[in-house]
């Protein structure tokens, strides 16, 4: 086994870049692990964490590729990954060619006056002081970067504040701004419903959802899963939420998040009780009652969210919410069911998205299964060991935990398959939940290496019992993989779709239930 490493000297590249780059040469004949990261004393110290090399020598500008395997296929990868940056370097200089490419925000603003929205990639480490420099040139900023402190956090958006300016960030994997999407983002239709979100999948699920029951978006815009920290106080949440109530585009406005401090919650309420538009509030895992006001509907789940801002926009009466079982679904379960046996008894759930792990753990817990978790909700416990199932046991797979020097699963979904495959080996296993993340970044077929696995272990089982495998798929018709597409895929390969992901948590609770009740 080899460890090839190579450095570029002042090559940038963003981390969506990288991250797909990274998949690319990872699932390369002969290569165990690969990663393409930037020399950022983070990210070389992500690379000795993950055995890909203890002594790199790097600057925070150079770009460096370090890739573990059979020694001609280390080779082979590092060529691949060369090609493709000179590949994108080429096309740059052609794009280029007649004028100099900026340097800076501030050359940006000259070339095109007219921009107000800067997107920053930057390593942690200098991305404040961008965004910073992006709203003194009075610029909105999306800040994509993570590892930004919470002191930076707060200064960045207090200044944005003052100059009536949104920092979507840091850490914001997903906007869509005037029917642009922004970074991990899917293709939906524009219409009346605006969206401020603090976590990046459930804005997804939220909008994808909204597209799915004929309605649109007139913006969706991420803050950064830190905004309703009490320390940050809901700035960019705030701000998003008088955006959307002054905007004529939007009739009906979805606020998501994970409860926030209780101070900044009444803040945030309370602008809601006043926007003079119908307000749709998911802090998941709050009481109703807390989100309950004149004007604004509380929703248990992120689908009811999105059901309900559309029933709101089109004058309907509201649906029943989502969390429950339909008798059709209850049936079909028991018959898929029957075939498992006695031993088997515990939930799996392996998630790319970090919210849908969120939303699961709540429902599974409400359901009466406590779980283990590398993100617990509060009632769960911490998992000893990230890469040892226990009981119940549902996991991030996007979480740091698992991503140090590995792309994230949404892009290259081979680690997720990895613990699928596993957690169909175990004897124990009753039910393995997981999801599917579409869009642009994404996987170009993220259930094709799947499928591959499970007729793999179908053909090994030799007619012994397997578990039961429970999925649901975030994304939309006009995404470049295409929802119907891989849901069809998955159900040819024996997997239940549910239609949300709160309806596939309680399908595998109920499993769950019936495996308890039946061999009491």
């Amino acid at each position: 086994m080899a460890i090839k490493i190579e450095t570029f000297k002042n090559m940038y590249q963003d981390s969506v870049s990288l991250m797909q780059i990274s998949a690319h040469i990872g699932k390369l004949p002969g290569v165990e692990q690969a990663s393409v990261v930037m020399g950022t004393p983070a990210n070389l110290a992500q690379l000795a964490d993950a055995g890909l090399g203890n002594d790199v020598q790097a600057s925070p500008n150079d770009l460096v590729i370090a890739v573990r395997g059979d020694e001609v296929a280390c080779e082979a990868a590092l060529r691949f990954a060369h090609e493709r940056l000179s590949a994108r370097a080429s096309s740059e200089e052609a794009r280029t060619s007649e004028a100099l490419a900026p340097t800076s925000l501030a050359m940006a603003c000259d070339e095109q006056p007219s921009s107000n929205l800067a997107l920053i990639s930057v390593p942690g480490d200098y991305a404040a002081a961008e965004a910073i420099k992006a709203l003194q040139l009075g610029m909105n900023v999306m800040l994509f970067s993570d590892n930004v402190s919470m002191a930076q956090e707060k200064a960045i958006k207090t200044l944005a504040r003052e100059k009536r300016l949104i920092v979507m960030g840091p850490d914001c994997g997903t906007a869509i701004v005037n029917g642009m999407p922004l970074g991990f983002a899917n293709v939906v239709r524009r219409g009346g419903i605006g969206v401020v979100g603090a976590s990046g999948t459930g804005l997804q699920e939220v909008t994808c959802r909204i597209d799915q029951l004929g309605a649109g978006i007139s913006q969706a815009l991420g803050t950064g899963g830190h905004d309703l920290h009490e320390d940050i106080g809901g700035i960019s949440m705030q701000f998003g939420l008088d955006a959307l109530a002054e905007d004529p585009d939007t009739c009906v406005i979805v606020l998501i998040s994970k409860p926030p401090a209780r101070a900044v919650a009444e803040r945030i309420l309370e602008g809601a009780r006043k926007a003079g538009k119908p307000v749709v509030v998911n802090f998941l895992g709050a009481a109703e009652e807390d989100m309950r006001a004149p004007g604004i509907t509380p929703a248990f789940t992120l689908a009811d969210a999105a059901q309900f801002a559309v029933a709101l926009l089109n004058g309907a009466p509201l649906p029943a919410s989502v969390a429950r079982v339909e008798p059709q679904d209850e049936a079909r379960l028991a018959k898929e069911s029957e075939s498992l046996g006695a031993q088997r008894k515990f939930i799996r759930g392996v998630f790319a998205g970090g919210t849908f792990c969120y939303e699961s753990q709540l429902l599974c817990r409400d359901a009466g299964f406590t779980a283990s978790s590398n993100t617990p909700v509060k009632g769960n416990v911490k998992l000893a060991d990230i890469w040892t199932s226990a009981g119940h046991t549902i996991v991030d797979m996007g979480d740091d935990d698992f991503t140090r020097g590995r792309p994230h699963p949404m892009i290259d979904p081979t680690l997720r398959d990895e613990r699928v495959r596993a957690e169909m080996r175990d004897p124990e296993t009753a039910v393995v939940l997981f999801d599917l993340v579409l869009g642009y970044g994404a996987a170009d077929e993220p259930a094709q290496g799947l499928i591959a696995t499970l007729t793999r272990i179908r053909a090994q089982a030799q007619g012994r019992d397997l578990p039961l495998l429970i999925a649901h798929v975030c994304g939309t018709q006009s995404d470049p993989q295409v929802r119907s597409r891989q849901a069809d895929a998955l159900r040819a390969a024996g997997v239940l779709v549910a239609g949300c992901n709160a309806e596939a948590a309680l399908w595998a609770s109920r499993v769950a239930r019936m495996q308890a009740q039946r061999h009491a």
